[in-house]
């Protein structure tokens, strides 16, 4: 499940829908409206197999790396979320849920960092690779 964190605005989320992409968005489909980053976690821990996208910083931290689900902090301007959500879900290392959790992601223009759950460094990959 794709899920989008309350920061994602409505205009964002137009877009999704028209390019069919699947998502809920918390306080709205799924869960409650100003849920504490501190309460998100153990929410993700419940639904199991979810990719949280945010644009919430906080997020991107080798800790938060479980098999459970996957975090993708989306380090864009608020009118390029959409784009770059498409872009991630598309890309060949991420196009799958089963290939999303365990991560902790920084989406931004050049490419991907991320962490691995079990992996020791950041790994990179560039847009150029999708």
């Amino acid at each position: 499940m794709n899920l989008l964190d309350e920061n994602i605005r409505d205009d964002q989320r137009a877009l999704l829908r028209k390019w069919r992409i699947p998502f809920r968005q918390i306080g709205k489909e799924i869960s409650r409206s100003g849920i504490t980053d501190e309460n998100l976690i153990p929410f993700l821990h419940r639904l199991h197999w979810a990719t949280l996208l945010t644009q919430d910083e906080d997020f991107f931290n080798r800790r938060l790396c479980h098999k459970a689900y996957g975090l993708v902090f989306l380090d864009v301007r608020y009118k390029e979320v959409a784009e770059f959500i498409r872009r991630f879900l598309k890309h060949p290392t991420f196009s799958t849920q089963a290939k999303r959790l365990g991560i902790v992601a920084r989406v931004h223009a050049e490419g991907v960092q991320f962490w691995r759950k079990g992996a020791r460094t950041m790994q990179t990959v560039n847009w150029e690779n999708e």
